[in-house]
């Protein structure tokens, strides 16, 4: 194929993917942005395996062939709920990839490049396998706490902020050093260390951070992917990578952006690592918390005529969504005004929610976001929240020592009654107690929340 026409096929490309990440902004257009991006993505695949660059299509072959194989497994097995960890892992392989391409590019010796030209090459291997190792590490910590493989909670060391610091430092110091060494034909030693420097850092970033605020972690790393998807493309020379790796980078930013003003926290720190977390320690809750049966509920339920529905990780697991969309659409057919509010870091990675009713065929005109109900609270006979601990928690207003303090929550205390749906008394995701549940118009209908709303659904039909 000639160079025009790989050019020109990339252009179509990068157009699909704008198109792409234009329709996934919108629940009714995300179908529709997900095929661009299919069809822009297999152009570009194309595009670049007919292209003269490409010399070895045996070895080409194999690697499409596996990672088709492992994508195509991934697609059928992984359930939604582990949603987020796939997501993670997936980032962690674009960062490995970046830094493979990094060191392949260096330990090239056919390159002939020199002077200015050869420096900036240089940078970008360098910068490259930063981002990358960052990227890898960080995301596969991030896959590890989505997983609960490891600890959802913080690990602070002391003067971690100074350590942080003290790393980047040393990154652009060695960063110096491998630009002068590469003058004379090394500098291994100080990218390797440098390597191994960006490595902890990822760690140490992700580790710091407590499990109320992965999802914001999974938007940043989303972002950092795409920079070092960026930065591959510099080094390859490959103008359409560079482009992609922009748009993917650039919105997750601006997605990260957006949720840390959804949870009050701040943009900065979440590039630092170890934000929203308290010196102090959370208040006890303490009081004893009122159970209702699956026939009270319905009764309730029967009884209202504003009802608002809240989701969280718990629906997911328990796959309830689709009898949550039955029980939705009985309550309406008798007359009654239904209702689900989505916090912006509801489940474990932003759109988890949507994803899960737009799944279940729930209409798109009876979903409001957490901006648009918080005033209405007062209007709402009953919340059923299902499966969501940190999103409904009034520590986080009223608890200055809380690990969520300060991050605006969905405010259905403020309604006449709250039905609790979850399996036990467990603390949420954060590990913080939730004083909702001793509330006086709060109600704790304990089970499986499937089977629980299957209960209720028999309820409202008898």
């Amino acid at each position: 194929m000639s160079h025009s026409l790989v050019t020109m096929s990339y252009i179509v490309a990068t157009i699909l993917f704008i198109f792409s990440l234009s329709g996934l902004s919108n629940q009714e257009t995300a179908r529709r942005g997900n095929y661009y991006g299919m069809l822009g993505m297999a152009i570009a695949i194309i595009a670049t395996a007919l292209s003269a660059s490409v010399t070895s299509y045996a070895i080409l072959i194999v690697a499409l062939l596996i990672g088709g194989a492992i994508g195509a497994k991934a697609a059928l097995k992984v359930e939604m709920t582990q949603m987020p960890e796939l997501v993670a892992i997936m980032h962690s392989l674009v960062g490995m990839a970046a830094v493979l391409v990094g060191y392949a590019n260096f330990m090239d010796a056919s390159t002939s490049l020199s002077g200015v030209e050869k420096n900036i090459h240089e940078v970008e291997i360098y910068v490259g396998i930063l981002i990358g190792a960052v990227t890898f590490s960080g995301s596969v910590i991030a896959f590890g706490k989505l997983s609960e493989r490891i600890s959802g909670k913080p690990m602070l060391l002391p003067a971690r902020h100074w350590l942080n610091l003290g790393l980047l430092v040393l990154a652009i110091i060695l960063g110096r050093m491998f630009l002068q060494q590469t003058e004379t034909g090394g500098g291994t030693f100080p990218l390797l260390l440098m390597t191994v420097i960006a490595l902890a850092f990822g760690v140490h970033m992700v580790m710091a951070i407590g499990g109320a605020d992965m999802p914001v972690v999974v938007s940043m790393l989303n972002s950092y992917s795409g920079w070092a998807a960026a930065a591959t493309g510099f080094m390859l020379s490959n103008d359409l990578l560079i482009v992609t790796g922009a748009l993917v980078g650039s919105s997750g930013a601006i997605l990260s952006y957006i949720m840390c003003r959804a949870m009050n926290r701040n943009f900065i720190s979440v590039i630092a690592g170890g934000f929203g977390t308290s010196g102090g320690e959370a208040a006890v809750v303490e009081g004893e918390v009122t159970p209702i049966s699956a026939d009270e509920t319905a009764q309730l339920l029967l009884d209202a005529k504003n009802i608002m529905i809240i989701p969280g990780y718990g629906m997911a697991v328990a796959q309830a969504q689709h009898t949550v969309n039955e029980i939705t659409k009985l309550l309406r057919d008798k007359g009654k005004k239904v209702g689900f509010g989505i916090h912006p870091v509801a489940g474990r990675m932003p759109g988890h929610m949507n994803v899960l009713l737009a799944e279940a065929k729930v209409p798109y005109d009876i979903v409001y976001e957490m901006d648009e109900i918080n005033e209405e609270w007062g209007h709402v006979d009953v919340s059923i929240v299902i499966g969501a601990n940190d999103i409904v928690n009034p520590s986080a207003l009223d608890d200055p020592n809380s690990p969520i303090a300060g991050m605006p929550v969905l405010e259905c205390w403020k309604g006449e009654t709250t039905v609790v749906l979850k399996r036990s008394m467990a603390s949420g995701y954060a590990g913080v107690g939730n004083p909702l549940f001793v509330l006086e118009n709060t109600r704790m209908l304990f089970g499986d929340a499937n089977a629980t709303m299957q209960s209720v659904l028999k309820a409202l039909k008898g």
